[in-house]
């Protein structure tokens, strides 16, 4: 196997430039949003443990998708908008009497949010060579160079969960959800009848990027050859087990650091506590 070359003063050694066609991020913003008050839609079974129960907690809140429409802003060359739908998953721990066993109920809600990010300017049309269409009488679609918007973003902190009347909660309530949503549930019939509503307030952070097809010249230092081998001996399944680390860190919980930070700490590893 090679080794990479080595200068004197410990760099590795440029071998060559080389052009790549990847994904170019021309703007990205970081969104910290609380989400007050997002009224929870549940459909008929989990609307009757709603409003049956005397006590709702929040068991779990996921993102299960998220819709993302770029459209270019007029009279702002290379800007575009992008509009992004947030759905969660929420599941909920319902107590119809206390000191009982909880039934779980689930529902939905959504989140709207636009951000503008700079995209770049460019219409060309690309053309790419495909076995399969060579064989037909017909071309391949062009793809088109238009910026493409990407959102990161981690299952959010559920911050408060409150329970109200129907009748009292002037939120409005959406009943519109991808088709890939309303697949996983057994029963979409909405409750017409519902006595009692929920309202969460959640913590979401996200990060929005502006990506477009662009070719990059970057310094190429050698191919990366991987420097070890495949185990694959699953032969003797305890001789792979023994082969594992103990899991030390999932016995023993992991001390506070010693750089934590604070003024006033009660903790005999605080670098901050004199005593």
């Amino acid at each position: 196997m090679p080794e990479n070359p080595i200068l004197d003063t410990g760099e590795r050694r440029i071998n060559e430039a080389v052009c790549i066609d990847t994904k170019r991020i021309f703007d990205s913003c970081v969104s910290k949003d609380c989400l007050e008050d997002l009224r929870v839609t549940f459909f008929s079974r989990s609307q009757r443990l709603i409003d049956e129960a005397v006590t709702v907690k929040t068991r779990d809140c996921t993102i299960e998708e998220v819709s993302i429409d770029v459209e270019e802003v007029p009279f702002n060359h290379g800007f575009y908008s992008v509009d992004i739908t947030f759905y969660f998953k929420l599941s909920f721990d319902t107590y119809a009497a206390p000191c009982t066993t909880p039934q779980i109920a689930v529902g939905f809600a959504q989140f709207n949010k636009k951000c503008i990010l700079y995209g770049s300017d460019g219409n060309v049309k690309v053309f790419v060579s495909n076995p399969n269409s060579e064989n037909l009488d017909c071309p391949v679609a062009p793809q088109y160079t238009n910026p493409v918007a990407k959102v990161q973003a981690v299952d959010p902190v559920v911050l408060s969960t409150d329970i109200c009347d129907s009748c009292d909660c002037n939120i409005f309530i959406s009943s519109s959800f991808p088709q890939s949503i309303l697949n996983s549930i057994e029963d979409t019939m909405p409750s017409s009848t519902s006595t009692k509503a929920i309202l969460v307030t959640l913590g979401l952070f996200s990060i929005v990027q502006m990506e477009r097809d662009a070719q990059i010249l970057i310094p190429a230092y050698d191919y990366c050859i991987p420097d070890r081998e495949c185990n694959c001996n699953t032969s003797n399944p305890c001789e792979t087990f023994q082969s594992i680390d103990f899991p030390i860190d999932e016995f023993f919980p992991v001390e506070r650091s010693e750089n934590c930070g604070c003024s006033s700490c009660d903790s005999p590893v605080c670098s901050n506590n004199d005593d």
